[in-house]
C-alpha cells in the first residue's frame, strides 16, 4: 500500500472529517465544545467549521447560552447535502424511498409488482423510484448512492442476480445495467435478506445485538447475519441463503441444485400446503390461514402450530453455527409471529441446550428498504465529503 505523503491539506481534511463526525455521532455543539472534544484547538476547530460550512457540509443549528451570558452557535451536518435512494423488489410489492443524508426518508411509493417478465419488474421498479425522486422535487443528478434489495445473490463478475428462484428471469444480463442507465445513478444490488438484518439492527429489534439473526420468511426463505454492526456476507455473497438446506438426506445422482426442502416447508406455500393437507379448503394464501388461526380454526391453528415447529429446525441450525444472541423472525410470514412465536421457542428448548432471544422483526414492511437507505447513507456520507470538501 502506497501511503500519501503529508500535507497541510490532508491534515485539514482528517480535521474537518473528525468533526463532522463528531457531529453526526453524537448531535448538534459549539466551536469550544468541538474543541474540548476532539482535542482541537479553537482557530482550528473555527476555520474547520468555516470550510465544512462554505462546503455546505455543516450549518447553524442554534444558539446555546453560556454560565458567563455569551450565547454560542450551534453547528450539526446539513443532511441535504446529498441524498440516497432504496429499492426493494418483491414478488408481490415494490417500495422504493429517497433519503437524505441523516437516514430520514422524504420521499416514499410502493406499487404492486405487476411485472410478467424481468424486464417489466426491472422497469416497474425504475418507474416506482422515479416516482419517489419527483415526490421529493430530486432528480437523479442529487442522488449520490442507490441500493436495490432483491432476492437471490449478486455475482459482480458476471453482472447477474443468482439464485432468485421467486423472481423468474431475474438473472438474465443486462437487466442490472438496464435498471442503472435509465436511473442514471451508482448503483449496487444486495440480497434481501442481508438488507432487512441491516434495517432490523439500525430500525427495530437488532440496536443492541452483538450478532444476531434475522430469517426472512415469505414468498421464500432467507437469512441476513449482522455482527458487530456490520454485515457477514461470505466468501461468494452467499452467506444466509438457508433455502437450500435439505431435510430428507442426499438427492438422487446428476439431480440437478435446487431449492431444499426448507424453504419448501417454511415459507408461505408451506403454511398454505399444510393448511391444506390438514384440511382447510377454497382459495388459501398464508394470511388466511393465519386469520383463520386467530379464530380458532382446528385445521389453521395445527398449521401454524406446525410452521412453528419447522422454524424451530431452522433457529436450531443456525445456532450451532452462528451462535447469536438474537434472532429475529420477519417478512410476510413472520409477521404472524404472535401466533407461533411460543411454539418455536419452546420447540427450540427440547432441539437445543443453545438458546437465544427470539422475538418478531419491530422495523415493519419497509425492513429490506430501511437496509437499502442505511447501506446507501453509510457509502454516500465519505463519498459527499470527499466531494464537496475537495472542491474547496
Amino acid at each position: 500500500m502506497t501511503i500519501p505523503p503529508w500535507n497541510r491539506r490532508r491534515l485539514r481534511s482528517n480535521n474537518e472529517w473528525l468533526l463532522l463526525e463528531r457531529l453526526r455521532l453524537q448531535g448538534p455543539a459549539s466551536r469550544a465544545q468541538l474543541a474540548r472534544d476532539s482535542g482541537l484547538s479553537k482557530p482550528t476547530v473555527s476555520s474547520a467549521l468555516a470550510a465544512l460550512e462554505r462546503a455546505g457540509l455543516v450549518r447553524e443549528a442554534g444558539t446555546h447560552a453560556q454560565s458567563r451570558g455569551r450565547v454560542a452557535v450551534l453547528y450539526e451536518p446539513d443532511p441535504r447535502a446529498g441524498f440516497v435512494l432504496g429499492i426493494d423488489i418483491g414478488r408481490a410489492r415494490l417500495r422504493t424511498a429517497v433519503a437524505d443524508l441523516s437516514g430520514e426518508i422524504v420521499a416514499r411509493t410502493e406499487i404492486r409488482n405487476r411485472g410478467r417478465g424481468a424486464l417489466s419488474v426491472a422497469d416497474a421498479a425504475v418507474g416506482c423510484a422515479e416516482q419517489s425522486l419527483a415526490e421529493a422535487a430530486l432528480t437523479s443528478a442529487d442522488i449520490v448512492r442507490t441500493a436495490v434489495g432483491t432476492p437471490g445473490v449478486f455475482d459482480r463478475a458476471t453482472g447477474r442476480v443468482r439464485y432468485a428462484v421467486n423472481l423468474p428471469g431475474w438473472g438474465r444480463p443486462g437487466l442490472i445495467e438496464r435498471m442503472r442507465d435509465r436511473l442514471g445513478t451508482p448503483l449496487s444490488v444486495h440480497n434481501d435478506a442481508n438488507l432487512a438484518a441491516l434495517g432490523e439492527y439500525t430500525f427495530g429489534s437488532g440496536a443492541d445485538s452483538r450478532l444476531f439473526v434475522y430469517l426472512l420468511i415469505g414468498t421464500g426463505l432467507g437469512m441476513g447475519v449482522v455482527a458487530d454492526g456490520e454485515l457477514f456476507l461470505g466468501a461468494h455473497g452467499a452467506a444466509g441463503e438457508i433455502g437450500y438446506l435439505p431435510l430428507d438426506g442426499v438427492p438422487a445422482t446428476g439431480t440437478a441444485p435446487r431449492r431444499g426442502l426448507l424453504e419448501d416447508a417454511v415459507s408461505a406455500d408451506g403454511v398454505v400446503r399444510a393448511a391444506r393437507d390438514l384440511g382447510m379448503t377454497g382459495p388459501l394464501t398464508a394470511k388466511r390461514v393465519f386469520d383463520a388461526a386467530r379464530t380458532g380454526a382446528p385445521a389453521a391453528v395445527a398449521a401454524v402450530r406446525q410452521e412453528g415447529e419447522r422454524l424451530a429446525l431452522a433457529v436450531a441450525s443456525v445456532t450451532a453455527v452462528l451462535d447469536p444472541d438474537l434472532v429475529v423472525l420477519g417478512g410476510g410470514v413472520g409477521r404472524g409471529a404472535d401466533l407461533f412465536l411460543t411454539t418455536v421457542t419452546q420447540t427450540l428448548h427440547r432441539l437445543t441446550p443453545l438458546r437465544p432471544r427470539i422475538e418478531a422483526s419491530t422495523a415493519g414492511d419497509d425492513v429490506v428498504l430501511l437496509g437499502a437507505l442505511t447501506l446507501a447513507v453509510r457509502a454516500a456520507r465519505p463519498e459527499v465529503f470527499e466531494r464537496r470538501a475537495g472542491a474547496l
